[in-house]
C-alpha cells in the first residue's frame, strides 16, 4: 500500500486507533527515549469504557526518558476539545508534533505520573530515509504498520529533566480499524541499524492463532526487500515475567542491555545481539494482549495514564 510522511490526518474509525512511534539512542548509548503519539490510545482504560465511539476523544502522548538522572513516563489521555491535527500537525493539549517535509519537530510538555514531575523540550527528528510502503499485519488489512523513517537523526533538548543530545533514531506508524487485542495474541518487534541497511523484524500471533511475521531490510534511499530473518533465539523473561523473543544468527546468543519499559503485559528494552553477519545494537519489544485483557492489569492502568478534561 503506498504510504508517505506521517500523515497525522488519516481517518481513524470507531473501535480503531493510530499511532505514531518514535525511539532513538545517544551516541554513547547512555540515554534513550520513545515517544508514542495516540489517536484511540490503544491501552487506554477509558476508552474502551466508553465504548470506543469516538477515537478523537483519546489522545495521548506517550514520553518515555531513560538514562542517568534523566528518567521520565508521561502518558496524559486528553479529549477531543483539546485535539488540532491535519497532515502536517498533530496537537494533544499542551504538547505538539509537526512536519514540515524534512524534520518531525515535537515539542513536549507534560507532567509524569504516578509522580508529578514535569516534562518539557523539544525533538527533532529528521529522517535520513523515507519509506513510501505501508504493509497489512493481517489479512483483510484491518491493522497497518508504516515504517515512515527506518534511520533518523534525533536531536534531545529537554528543559526537564535537563538533558541534552543526540543520535540515530527511528520513525514509524500504526494504524487499525478494531481493537488491538481482538486482532492479536501477542507480538515481538525489533528494528537494527546496520552499517548500510536497517533490519526490522516483525512477528506474533494473531486473534485466529495463525502466525504473522515480517522481515526486512531498508536500504539508504529507503527501498525494502524480503530477507530471511536468522533463527529464533529466547530472551530472559521481565520482571513481570513477560516472554521475550527475537531472532539472531546461529551460534550466537542476544543480551538484554537495557529494560527501558517494564510493564505487566508489554517490555521495551535495548540488545546487543548479532544480525545478518553484523554486531548490532538493537530496540525490541514483546506485547502480550491476552494479559492486557486481564481485569486486574487494566485496574492499573489508570496510576500511569491519567485523564485529563482540558
Amino acid at each position: 500500500m503506498p504510504a508517505q510522511g506521517p500523515r497525522f490526518d488519516v481517518a481513524v474509525a470507531p473501535n480503531g486507533y493510530a499511532w505514531w512511534y518514535i525511539d532513538a539512542f545517544s551516541e554513547d548509548r547512555r540515554f534513550g527515549l520513545t515517544i508514542i503519539a495516540f489517536i484511540g490510545s490503544v491501552f487506554s482504560p477509558y476508552y474502551k469504557l466508553s465504548g470506543r465511539g469516538r477515537p478523537d476523544n483519546h489522545c495521548a502522548i506517550n514520553v518515555a526518558l531513560n538514562g542517568p538522572g534523566s528518567g521520565r513516563w508521561a502518558m496524559t489521555e486528553r479529549p477531543a476539545h483539546r485535539v488540532n491535527r491535519g497532515a502536517d500537525h498533530f496537537v494533544v493539549g499542551p504538547s505538539s508534533l509537526r512536519w514540515d517535509g524534512d524534520t518531525l519537530v515535537i515539542d513536549v510538555n507534560e507532567i509524569s505520573a504516578p509522580l508529578p514531575y514535569p516534562v518539557r523540550g523539544q525533538i527533532r527528528v529528521s529522517p535520513e530515509m523515507i519509506g513510501t510502503t505501508a504493509f497489512s499485519l493481517d489479512p483483510a488489512g484491518r491493522h497497518r504498520w508504516h515504517p515512515v523513517a527506518p534511520r533518523a537523526r534525533v536531536e534531545v533538548d529537554m528543559v526537564h529533566p535537563g538533558v541534552r543530545w543526540s543520535g540515530e533514531g527511528y520513525f514509524d506508524s500504526n494504524f487499525g480499524d478494531e481493537p488491538l487485542e481482538d486482532g492479536f495474541v501477542d507480538w515481538h518487534w525489533s528494528r537494527a541499524h546496520m552499517k548500510k541497511d536497517v533490519a526490522v523484524l516483525y512477528e506474533g500471533t494473531r486473534r485466529d492463532g495463525t502466525p504473522f511475521d515480517l522481515a526486512l531490510k531498508f536500504d539508504k534511499q529507503g527501498r525494502w526487500h524480503d530477507v530471511t530473518p536468522p533463527p529464533t533465539a529466547a530472551l530472559p523473561r521481565t520482571g513481570w515475567l513477560v516472554k521475550r523473543a527475537t531472532r539472531a544468527d546461529a551460534g550466537t546468543d542476544p543480551r538484554v542491555v537495557k529494560t527501558w519499559i517494564d510493564a505487566p503485559f508489554y517490555a521495551r528494552s535495548a540488545l546487543s545481539a548479532r544480525m545478518f553477519g553484523e554486531d548490532v545494537q538493537a530496540v525490541h519489544e514483546s506485547l502480550s494482549l491476552d494479559r492486557f485483557r486481564s481485569p486486574i492489569i487494566r485496574s492499573m492502568l489508570p496510576y500511569r495514564m491519567p485523564r485529563a478534561f482540558w
